[in-house]
């Protein structure tokens, strides 16, 4: 099937992480990746190279960081919903999966309730990682409510930020204020009303991340009433990190099964 190029408005597309070099105007799938507190598109832009030219990868930037590092960010998942799905909503012209890490597996799921639950096209597929299911409690102390020295120590212990950003008083300076708001945004969410899903869930973490465990990530199968699969990598909290062949093989499974 041949997809006219999309033309979203000027407000749409600064959610959404550019294309990194590489062509995908002919892709017949789109994969809207949700990045951790503090995370933005570069994180994803390896997965863009690597399935590009058939998936259009669009990492997804949140107020507060990269091109926007100007605005405010968000505190509560009610307030980043609407303007976020009304972002994405130019962009569901094709088949499309949703996959958000940590923070990004909460605004994930709750856009596919929200694109599920209304008209047009739902996700193919949902895909969580490295956080417990929405409906269990936290039994972790809280990232958001530490103080500035012991919040960035508690943030180098996860290994998603390089130390030489840590290291940096100016840059950190710049940043705290979005990892602050990014923590509280997670950490302070619950579920928002509405129906649950029947699209496909499934759920990644990493055998030694500290933030969830094997049981907190199996409770994602209550989300759904379509099917579930869970699969568990070698590493931390950032297990996805790098170029990790097991992860962007699983990922290319998932993507396939869900799309055909």
């Amino acid at each position: 099937m041949t997809y006219l190029p999309v033309a979203p408005p000027a407000e749409a597309t600064r959610w959404l992480g550019g294309d990194a070099g590489v062509s995908t105007e002919h892709a017949t799938a789109r994969l809207f990746c949700f990045p951790h507190a503090g995370g933005g598109a570069v994180f994803f832009r390896p997965w863009r190279r690597l399935l590009a030219p058939g998936v259009d990868v669009r990492p997804v930037v949140l107020p507060g960081r990269e091109s926007r590092v100007r605005e405010l960010p968000y505190r509560r998942v009610e307030q980043v919903l609407d303007p976020l799905c009304a972002a994405l909503r130019p962009y569901l012209d094709r088949p499309y999966v949703l996959f958000g890490h940590s923070l990004g597996a909460v605004l994930a799921y709750e856009v596919a309730r929200r694109l599920s639950a209304g008209p047009g096209r739902a996700p193919a597929l949902l895909l969580v990682s490295g956080r417990r299911a929405p409906h269990l409690p936290t039994t972790r102390r809280l990232f958001c409510t530490l103080p500035d020295a012991e919040f960035l120590t508690a943030l180098g212990g996860l290994g998603g930020t390089p130390p030489e950003v840590l290291d940096a008083p100016e840059l950190v300076r710049l940043l705290l204020p979005t990892l602050r708001c990014d923590f509280e945004l997670n950490e302070y969410y619950r579920p928002l009303p509405g129906p649950g899903l029947d699209c496909p869930v499934a759920a990644y973490m990493g055998a030694d991340d500290p933030e969830v465990d094997r049981p907190e990530l199996l409770g994602w199968h209550r989300e759904t009433t379509g099917e579930f699969t869970m699969r568990v990598f070698p590493g931390d909290h950032f297990y996805l990190k790098g170029e990790r062949p097991d992860v962007s093989t699983a990922l290319q499974q998932d993507l396939t099964r869900a799309l055909r």
